[in-house]
């Protein structure tokens, strides 16, 4: 009951109140990270990494056994069903992109953070650049291992 107590206080955080450095800012349109969720979003840039990398062993490292996916409409409700499937096609999707960070945000509160990115993804389809406007949100919690994704939500549409 806590838990849920504590996702759903993580959701209405007010995204207004992350702390950055105005420099860093202009550079890269991304503000700083508060220290407390540095490490949340490492993870979520690990597992990020590894899965654009084609390493599916090691992407599936950060992820909880019980996380649930969403995606297009479509669920995967563990880790298990997600990298025997679906895994696969969005480290093939990710092998030939540029993956630009426009905004991130990142919140924590107790063993739970959540972290949300918007990205730009430059690939061709059938020899033509397309640009693909991405939003994710990431819920993690910590436990001895360290931060593991326990809820993932992809959404997309083509930049037009």
């Amino acid at each position: 009951m806590i838990h849920r107590i504590v996702f759903l206080a993580l959701l209405v955080l007010p995204f207004a109140s992350q702390a950055h450095d105005p420099a860093q800012h202009a550079k890269t349109n991304v503000p700083a990270i508060a220290a407390e969720a540095k490490p949340a979003v490492a993870a979520v840039d690990a597992f990020s990494s590894a899965l654009q990398a084609g390493d599916l062993k090691r992407a599936g490292t950060w992820l909880a056994d019980d996380v649930l996916i969403l995606e297009s409409g479509g669920a995967e409700h563990s880790k298990a069903e997600y990298m025997g499937g679906h895994a696969t096609h969005d480290a093939e999707f990710l092998k030939g992109a540029h993956v630009q960070l426009k905004q991130r945000t990142a919140k924590v509160a107790g063993e739970l953070a959540w972290v949300g990115s918007e990205s730009e993804l430059h690939t061709s389809k059938d020899g033509k650049p397309v640009t693909t406007l991405s939003t994710e949100t990431m819920v993690l919690k910590r436990g001895k291992d360290g931060w593991r994704i326990v809820h993932i939500h992809w959404s997309s549409r083509t930049k037009r």
